[in-house]
C-alpha cells in the first residue's frame, strides 16, 4: 500500500510564491517519498511481553522513518504458525518477522549459536559485542545467505537477562533429575537436556502450558517471569527454578525479505538497523521493571521460587562439553564456536578483573537493604 504526500505541499508553496514574488522564495526540500507498508509477524502470542517488544520495534521504525515505512504488526498465527514465520518471510508471504534464532535450529544447528550459544562465561551484552564487533555478523550472513541460501536480511538486538531453568513438579537438585523427564525447550538447549537424559519436546510458547496441563510435559522453560505468568505456568506447576546455563545468553532476531529490503533507500535501511539498537536499549529497562513485578506476582500464587543449585549448573556445563564436541564435527558450527571462544578469551580477563561478581553485588545489596 502506498500514498503520495508531497503534491499538496508543493501546490501550497507555488501559491505562496505567486503571492510574494518567486524571486524571494527558495523551494523547500519536500519529501515525495511514498509510504511503504509491510506485513510483520512475530512468533509470540498477542498477550506476551515479547509481542509488546515486537510492537515497540515497529513503532520506532514508524517514528524514525517519519511514517515513510510502516510495519503492520501481527501476532503469531495471524498469517502462519510461529515456527513457519521465517519460511514466510523468505518466500515473501510476510515482509518481516520477529523471533529468536533458536527457532531455526532445525535448518542448521549453528543457527542456534546466534541466539542461544553455550554459556562460555559471557553475558548477552558480551554476545552482542561479538556479533557486531567480533566477526559474528559476517558468520551470520554466511550461514543465512550462503549456506542456507535464504532470501533474508536480519539484525540481532536486546541483551536478554539470564533465563530461568524452568517450571517443574519438584525441585531440581542435579542433572540426574532430568533423566526420563519430558521437557520443553528450543534450539541447542534441546541437545543439552537430551545429554542430561531428558525427552525433549520443541514447542512454541502458546502450546507449552496446555501440554503441561495434559501431562504431555513434566517440565518446561520459556524465557522470563512476565511471559511465564501470562502463559499460565503458575496454574500447572509450583516449582520455579531460577538461573541456568541452558540459555544464559539470548537476543531477538528481526528479519526482512531481502528483495524487499534491498529496494529501500539507504536512509530507511538505516532506520531498520538503528531502530533495533534503540529498541534493545529501551526494552532492557522495561524488562527489568516488568520482570521484577511479575516475579513478585508469581510468588504470591503459591509458587516456590528456587535459585538453581551449583550442582545442576556444573552438570549443565559438563553436558555442554559433550554437545559442543559432537556438533563441532560439522565445520561451520566449529567455525562459529571457535570465533565465540576467541572473543570471550579476549574480553573476559578485563571484565572478570574489573566487574563485581554476583557475591559482591549481593553483599552490597544486603548492606543497604538487609
Amino acid at each position: 500500500m502506498t500514498a503520495r504526500r508531497c503534491d499538496t505541499s508543493r501546490r501550497k508553496f507555488l501559491l505562496a510564491a505567486g503571492a510574494t514574488g518567486a524571486a524571494t522564495l527558495a523551494m523547500p526540500q519536500v519529501s515525495c517519498a511514498q509510504t511503504i507498508t509491510w506485513k510483520y509477524q512475530s512468533t509470540w502470542p498477542s498477550k506476551d511481553i515479547f509481542h509488546e517488544f515486537a510492537v515497540d520495534y515497529a513503532k520506532k521504525v514508524n517514528d524514525m522513518s517519519g511514517g515513510r515505512l510502516k510495519l503492520e504488526v501481527l501476532a503469531a498465527g495471524s498469517v502462519v504458525p510461529a515456527f513457519q514465520m521465517q519460511d514466510a518471510v523468505n518466500a515473501g508471504i510476510l515482509d518481516a518477522g520477529h523471533g529468536v534464532c533458536a527457532y531455526w535450529y532445525g535448518k542448521h544447528k549453528a543457527y542456534s549459536l546466534f541466539g542461544t550459544p553455550p554459556s562460555f562465561g559471557w553475558d548477552a551484552q558480551g554476545f552482542l559485542g561479538w556479533f557486531y564487533y567480533g566477526g559474528g555478523e559476517a558468520l551470520y550472513k554466511e550461514l543465512v545467505n550462503e549456506i542456507l541460501k535464504l532470501n533474508l536480511v536480519g539484525y540481532l538486538y536486546f541483551a536478554m537477562p539470564t533465563q530461568p531453568l524452568g517450571w517443574f513438579k519438584k525441585e531440581i537438585r542435579s542433572g540426574d533429575d532430568f533423566k526420563g523427564m519430558k521437557y520443553r525447550t528450543v534450539g541447542l538447549s534441546a541437545d543439552l537436556f537430551k545429554e542430561l537424559g531428558a525427552s525433549v519436546m520443541i514447542l512454541p510458547g502458546a502450546e507449552i502450558v496446555p501440554a503441561m496441563d495434559r501431562g504431555l510435559l513434566d517440565g518446561a522453560e520459556f524465557n522470563n517471569p512476565s511471559s511465564d505468568l501470562v502463559l499460565g505456568f503458575p496454574d500447572v506447576s509450583k516449582f520455579y527454578m531460577m538461573g541456568s546455563h541452558h540459555q544464559q545468553v539470548e537476543e531477538f532476531e528481526v528479519i526482512f525479505n531481502r528483495q524487499k529490503h534491498d529496494t529501500l533507500p539507504a536512509e530507511l535501511k538505516a532506520v531498520l538497523k538503528w531502530a533495533a539498537f534503540a529498541s534493545g536499549s529501551d526494552m532492557l529497562g522495561m524488562a527489568y521493571d516488568r520482570y521484577a513485578k511479575d516475579f513478585d506476582e508469581i510468588k504470591k500464587r503459591g509458587v516456590k521460587t528456587i535459585k538453581t543449585d551449583d550442582k545442576v549448573l556444573n552438570d549443565q556445563l559438563a553436558a555442554w562439553d559433550k554437545v559442543i564436541a559432537e556438533q563441532s564435527k560439522e565445520p561451520f558450527f566449529k567455525k562459529v564456536v571457535e570465533s565465540q571462544k576467541a572473543w570471550v578469551r579476549r574480553i573476559a580477563p578485563y571484565l572478570q578483573t574489573n566487574n563485581l561478581d554476583s557475591n559482591a553485588l549481593k553483599t552490597a545489596y544486603q548492606h543497604f537493604f538487609g
